[in-house]
């Protein structure tokens, strides 16, 4: 019976969004028997049901569903011409545009294995990352092409000289066309690389599988995702989230608006100037947002979604008290792929919570013996669906407590069953024989005015072990004896911070991560 129901569920959520319409399932369906379960696929099935509807606008201009089926038949035969074949496997080290789904797509055409490549990566892990995966090739902007150069990958494209308006793909030649598929093409895993905030980062193979349209099922019954829909997708494209984001929109044959650099006020106008449906983001993405003061006010977005980092109870309160409560939240990894997700009513009800398990997943969280915890009570977060990743390329892979993948952060369910995450297990400070977990701490602190951002860390000390010190980004007038009085009426007294350090701004990974190592190195007060 609960899997009649949540099948009941998935397909009132495909008849919601528009996906259960005869020609867009037809469509579908030859796409499919044509490209398989791939990237390619929804873009192949747009051009066939709505071929002169925009695909993509970017900074340099738009283009159709049916001028990108050409032209990512074009790139696909130009790289089969320099031999890269099924399997293969291809590095994208790409900004936010469309060269960058030129290049997924024809990829996939070819039946090739892409490799998504933070843009942020240093040649040294970079190097160490192109070996791993056995790159083929590297597509790559041309500002990259030194960092490409220096990691050793000696065969390269580049998508196109950033002052080209054509984007022509210099390198290749585009007369050539891919011959059609006459059968079936089972799609290579592609592989997204983790966040990597404490060293080299690791390839995660995500199924093109049955588990990705279970997760797809699972996100349009719990965010109202519509066809047609203008998706401005502002996270970065070689992230989990950013990429589900676009490939969502050309399922629903909607319409993608990219900016090839995050600009907090560049976004805001361009959820204006196209009255955006859905604006994908990061969460440090609204904090910006917010703090340019601008008077732009986004009340025709129906969808603000964000994932990739944890989304403070006050900048979710902030952002629906400016646009509306048309906030979602998602919370998982690459490894797990999508744990929970918090709407509106629970971000409004519960600020801080991650929100509840969508259709397939189940969610646990667990004690010292692996036994579930009552309500409130902080644990290991494990989570099991279908949809967990198929492991590292390296051969690694993530511990399992009963079937359910351990996502290695702690946490706590309320009594309505919504999860908390209180930090990453290997982030819990250790002072003076007290478990601290950075998150309260931190929520706490920017509960302040004029605290912008906080990171709380532990530093090592003699006395007590560890002590707890907070990285602060605040405005004029904020000072450490205010904030730490501040702490100690919200706060346990071992939970105050015995050190506040102020910066200009926290250092981020790509996709808005805070890296705590960064911090502890810094010098104490």
């Amino acid at each position: 019976m609960p899997e009649q129901s949540s099948n009941r569920q998935a397909l009132d959520a495909a008849r919601r969004a528009g996906l259960l319409e005869p020609g867009l399932v037809m469509a579908s369906a030859t796409s499919f028997a044509f490209w398989g379960a791939s990237a390619a696929m929804p873009y192949a099935a747009a051009a066939a049901r709505r071929p002169f509807r925009t695909a993509v606008i970017d900074d340099y201009g738009s283009l159709t569903y049916l001028q990108l089926h050409t032209r990512t038949d074009r790139v696909a035969g130009a790289l089969k011409a320099q031999g890269l074949g099924r399997g293969d496997a291809v590095g994208l080290m790409c900004r936010n545009h469309r060269g960058f789904v030129e290049a997924n797509v024809a990829v996939a055409k070819l039946g090739a294995r892409a490799v998504y490549i933070n843009t942020g990566l240093p040649a040294e892990q970079l190097g160490v990352v192109a070996e791993r995966e056995q790159l083929q090739l590297m597509v790559h902007d041309a500002e990259f092409s030194a960092v490409v150069a220096a990691a050793g990958v000696s065969k390269r494209v580049v998508v196109a000289p950033e002052d080209d308006p054509k984007w022509s793909f210099p390198s290749l030649d585009r007369r050539r066309r891919i011959l059609l598929p006459t059968g079936p093409r089972p799609s290579a895993d592609p592989v997204i690389l983790t966040s990597g905030t404490t060293g080299v980062p690791k390839g995660a193979r995500r199924p093109t599988s049955s588990g990705d349209a279970a997760g797809a099922a699972g996100m349009l019954a719990a965010i109202p995702y519509r066809s047609g829909d203008t998706v401005v997708v502002a996270a970065p494209l070689f992230h989990a989230w950013g990429l589900s984001q676009h490939l969502v929109a050309a399922t629903l044959h909607g319409t993608v608006v990219l900016q090839r650099k995050f600009d907090a006020e560049g976004v805001l106008e361009l959820c204006r100037h196209h009255e955006a449906d859905v604006l994908a983001a990061v969460p440090v993405m609204l904090a910006r947002m917010l703090d340019t003061g601008s008077c732009v006010v986004l009340r025709h977005l129906r969808v603000t979604a964000t994932s990739g980092a944890p989304l403070p109870g006050d900048l979710a309160q902030r952002w629906m008290d400016s646009h509306g409560d048309h906030l979602y939240n998602m919370y998982g990894s690459t490894e797990v792929g999508q744990a929970t997700i918090a709407g509106p009513a629970d971000l409004r009800d519960a600020p801080g919570t991650a929100g509840r398990p969508p259709l397939g997943v189940d969610i646990r969280v667990l004690g010292k013996d692996n036994e579930p915890l009552p309500a409130g009570e902080v644990g290991e977060v494990v989570v099991a669906s279908s949809f967990n990743f198929d492991g590292y390329t390296g051969g690694e892979t993530k511990e399992r407590r009963d079937g359910a993948m351990v996502t290695g952060d702690t946490g706590y369910l309320d009594s309505e069953g919504r999860l908390f995450i209180t930090g990453r297990a290997d982030d819990m400070i250790i002072s003076g024989g007290e478990n601290l977990y950075p998150t309260g701490i931190e929520n706490a602190l920017l509960r302040y005015p004029g605290v912008r951002e906080a990171a709380v860390v532990g530093v090592p000390d003699d006395k007590l072990g560890q002590r707890v010190r907070a990285v602060v980004v605040a405005d004029t007038g904020v000072s450490a004896k205010k904030l730490k009085a501040h702490a100690k009426a919200e706060l346990a007294t071992y939970e105050v911070p015995r050190e506040f350090v102020f910066v200009d701004e926290l250092p981020r990974n790509a996709t808005g991560k805070i890296l705590r190592r960064q911090l502890v190195e810094l010098p104490g007060t």
